[in-house]
């Protein structure tokens, strides 16, 4: 993950534990790749679409998800939909559930960031409250578990609102502009092209047995 160092700087953000579950997925795909070679041949790769499918699942929900903060504004990649939500249309950030981002015409969460569950939460130390961002604090200081930097909401809303914060202070976000300022949503069809195909061949794959 990059931190962000100026207004051309573009940070990519996504969950701790992505890069361990796609490693694990890997070397048990490429395990039960070698396995069936070696039990039953090179033709056995021929029905290995079980096992590629359960690493093309792995990548889609856990790696291609991300939270893209950039200088036009903050991308939720999500496995089925990729939001643009540009710095003008941004009214505000929460992470009650997940990083959301709220503006005039919708509110918009990331897969890539969930808040806290219990261990998390108690996982929290006085640090991760310190140096936050102003809207990071609630009434009387207060911080949300859902900010705590040691978290993944918590994490991607201080790249969030530090660039946020940035923008508004150089003078870079026209607030007038906020109820016109649109939000880009897209389907993924690509992954999820590529998913759903590999799921059926997969079917397929155990029909033919």
């Amino acid at each position: 993950m990059n931190s962000p160092a100026g207004p051309t700087q573009t940070t990519v953000f996504r969950p701790r534990s992505s890069r361990w579950i796609l490693a694990i997925a890997g070397v048990i795909v490429a395990v039960g790749l070698l396995a069936s070679v070696v039990t039953s041949g090179p033709q056995a790769l021929v029905t290995a679409a079980p096992l590629l499918a359960a690493a093309a699942l792995a990548w889609w929900l856990f790696w291609f998800p991300a939270v893209v903060v950039g200088p036009g504004g903050v991308q939720l990649r999500n496995p089925v939909q990729t939001v643009d939500v540009p710095w003008a249309g941004l009214i505000h950030v929460d992470t009650k559930y997940a990083l959301k981002l709220v503006t005039p015409n919708g509110s918009y969460s990331a897969w890539a960031a969930p808040a806290p569950g219990v261990r998390g939460t108690h996982a929290g130390k006085p640090e991760h409250m310190q140096n936050l961002p102003g809207t990071s604090y609630g009434a009387g200081g207060s911080v949300r578990p859902g900010d705590l930097s040691n978290t993944d909401s918590g994490l991607a809303a201080l790249l969030v609102r530090s660039e946020w914060e940035r923008q508004v202070n150089s003078g870079l976000i026209d607030v007038d502009a906020t109820e016109a300022a649109r939000v880009e949503r897209r389907i993924n069809w690509r992954p999820l092209c590529v998913v759903v195909g590999l799921l059926l061949l997969s079917v397929l794959t155990f029909l033919l047995q």
